[in-house]
């Protein structure tokens, strides 16, 4: 990758003090055809066999013919543990897979693209006549009874993996499961795609008054969300009444996976899908997550009611004839509450938070916390999908070299809106007693970053970046025997955790304070200034969790024992006990709510992760958010493990407090007090 001299460094002395991390991301790279034709070519994350998209036929070919000869090691009296077979056979195949699905979402040309989602479906078809297998599922389960699987954890997710396809099942039922599975896959897609489809309704239906807030198709008007920040209140309830009005087939869809749900549940032994999906995660049963939602919403019902209070307050002031608080006021309100705590617009921000002043903040963090630095590498001819993409070699001052990070932060025509992390290679322990080092992708969607100046993030953003950088480092991290349970392969309360723990470090004055400096001038953020965005991030939070306890407790009545036969009969009732805001009539917003599908049983692990996440920062660094210690006790004593141990264990003793339901509801009411407590001090600065 070639790094252009930028032109925002005319002129600017103290520019030169930037880092050479920092100056390599606050310029975007480009492609250099001329140098890069003299050099040794090499494929795709630098495998030989990808210079070509015809690569993943021989990839593929490769994984297929390993995988059969390790079937036949497991089912012919192996000599060595079963869990390394398995994990094996999961290494080899997620290692096709994982890169292909990358490249399938990410890669701009188009016969790569094909040849990956070729890819992906081959794989697809071997996992699912190896999930049906019951030679090598008996094979493993053997080995358990007689203690001879080796890493007995381990064995039984891989089991549990099998049970979960119905292999333990007589043939009747077991072709049930597997009818069941396919019917949740086509109507939970059919599903999302209709969850995020533009409403088209006559010009009619919109109030004149409001209609030129909306796009028009000939006589139709197209209403595409529910215009959350818009200023006219009148476009607001039009939009939210319009778009979330009921939809005969959405739930007549929502209605057949919750119903084949409850079905598969019952043929696997389980009272009901939550708790199938529920099993292996720290809250183990879907009766504790009922009483930690339970719990959490008693606390949070006056904290969140004066929220609601103070909106109203404001809304009453904005239109005194409309002074009832309804669903499409709260986001709009609480927009506009933190833009007057910030005093200024929210882009002021943003040339303090330049792509390069964030990664320098990054590798401040991870030389303080772990003895960590990220040091750019330039790639080989076609290692990179796209020109624009960094690549980071995460060094250890003691160890060496840990794994590399791919960074693919640019928006480019046909890449997905959406900021994610991708595993490719998962870390693994080898037989020769070597690592395989962790491989990851970080995907983002920014602007900017050409000659005319690097990209600058928004306050936004910057929680993003960190957010996903957490994960990243968490595979980079882990040192985990077995590559099923290395990293972010844990249970997703689990693996939430590090990621929102990083939010804490963008939040903390102390810790933005060492990066947020002004892109040309290297000056610091204004000390007011900080102090309003570290304190806004916080504004309305107890309204804000309690609707994220909505949705959970929304989540787990469909995924309980008896599915419903009226999605919206349930919503009304959910509602009515864990939202301080009154249900609108004729409306089902559940049938706009993808992540029913994507997170069926689980919406409410974020809640976890937050609470795990805040019981971390309270207890280790809190008093001194850079400590070496506290950061060497986080990776030795939770991030290295991944999913090796069981994550109510794991977090009992990194914690040394039992994770119960109770536990985790007061650490989120004790975060919400903590904030208001800051948010008051503030506030108090402020009036002064």
């Amino acid at each position: 990758m070639k790094l252009l001299k930028p032109l925002w460094v005319t002129g600017r002395r103290r520019v030169s003090t930037w880092s050479p991390l920092a100056t390599a991301f606050n310029t975007r790279p480009t492609s250099r055809p001329i140098f890069d034709s003299l050099r040794e070519r090499t494929g795709l994350f630098n495998k030989p066999e990808l210079t070509s998209f015809e690569g993943f036929y021989t990839l593929k070919e490769q994984a297929i013919a390993a995988t059969d000869r390790l079937i036949e090691e497991a089912t012919s009296n192996p000599t060595r543990p079963m869990v390394d077979i398995f994990d094996e056979l999961s290494d080899t195949l997620c290692k096709v897979a994982d890169l292909a699905e990358f490249v399938r979402i990410a890669h701009p040309q188009s016969h790569f693209a094909g040849a990956a989602e070729e890819a992906c479906i081959s794989v697809s078809g071997v996992v699912e006549k190896l999930n049906t297998h019951k030679g090598l599922y008996e094979a493993l389960r053997d080995s358990v009874q007689k203690n001879t699987c080796g890493d007995r954890h381990l064995a039984e997710l891989f089991l549990f993996d099998f049970e979960q396809s119905g292999i333990q099942l007589p043939d009747g039922p077991r072709q049930q499961v597997v009818a069941l599975n396919d019917l949740i896959l086509q109507t939970g897609q059919q599903f999302m795609a209709g969850a995020a489809k533009p409403r088209k309704v006559p010009r009619s239906a919109v109030p004149q008054n409001v209609r030129q807030f909306f796009s028009t198709e000939g006589d139709n008007v197209i209403v595409s969300g529910v215009y959350a920040e818009c200023e006219e209140g009148a476009a607001r309830e039009a939009a939210y009444r319009l778009y979330l009005a009921p939809d005969v087939g959405q739930e007549r869809l929502l209605l057949t996976t919750l119903h084949a749900r409850q079905r598969l549940a019952q043929l696997c032994g389980f009272s009901c899908y939550a708790d199938r999906a529920i099993k292996a995660s720290t809250m183990e049963t879907s009766a504790n997550v009922r009483q930690f939602l339970d719990i959490l919403s008693d606390n949070l019902y006056d904290r969140a009611n004066i929220d609601f209070e103070a909106m109203t307050r404001m809304k009453r002031k904005e239109t005194p004839y409309l002074d009832t608080l309804m669903c499409w006021d709260t986001p709009y309100f609480t927009h506009k509450a933190k833009t007057q705590l910030l005093n200024v617009a929210t882009s002021d921000f943003n040339p303090y938070f330049s792509l390069g002043a964030c990664m320098e903040g990054l590798n401040m963090l991870c030389q303080e916390l772990y003895g960590i630095t990220l040091q750019p590498e330039e790639m080989l001819p076609g290692e990179s999908w796209s020109p624009d993409v960094y690549k980071l070699a995460v060094m250890q001052e003691n160890e060496g070299l840990l794994g590399h990070i791919y960074c693919d932060l640019y928006e480019r025509p046909g890449k997905p809106h959406q900021d994610c992390h991708f595993t490719i290679q998962g870390g693994k322990l080898l037989a020769d007693g070597s690592y395989q080092n962790p491989i990851v992708v970080v995907m983002l969607s920014l602007s900017g970053g050409h000659r005319s100046g690097p990209a600058l993030l928004g306050p936004g953003a910057v929680d993003n970046l960190f957010h996903e950088m957490g994960h990243a480092l968490h595979s980079m991290l882990a040192r985990a025997a077995h590559q099923h349970v290395a990293g972010t392969r844990c249970a997703t309360d689990l693996a939430e955790l590090p990621s929102v723990l990083m939010e804490h470090f963008a939040a903390c004055p102390s810790v933005v304070r060492r990066f947020a400096r002004h892109f040309q001038t290297r000056e610091p953020m204004p000390e007011d200034m900080l102090q309003r965005l570290c304190a806004s991030k916080h504004l309305f939070g107890a309204s804000e969790m309690q609707l994220q306890v909505f949705y959970s407790a929304l989540d787990q009545h469909y995924h309980s024992e008896g599915a419903p036969e009226d999605s919206t009969d349930v919503l009304r009732q959910v509602q009515k006990r864990y939202y301080g805001l009154p249900y609108v009539e004729n409306t089902a917003w559940q049938h706009r709510f993808s992540h029913l599908i994507g997170y069926g049983a689980k919406y409410y692990s974020y809640l976890i992760s937050r609470a795990l996440a805040w019981c971390v920062w309270r207890r280790h660094f809190d008093a001194a958010p850079l400590s070496r210690p506290a950061g060497a006790a986080l990776r030795h004593g939770l991030l290295r493990h991944g999913g090796a141990v069981p994550p109510q264990i794991l977090l009992r003793d990194y914690l040394e407090t039992e994770i119960t339901p109770n536990t985790l509801a007061m650490a989120l009411t004790e975060e919400l007090d903590y904030h208001k407590d800051h948010l008051d001090t503030v506030f108090k600065i402020v009036d002064k």
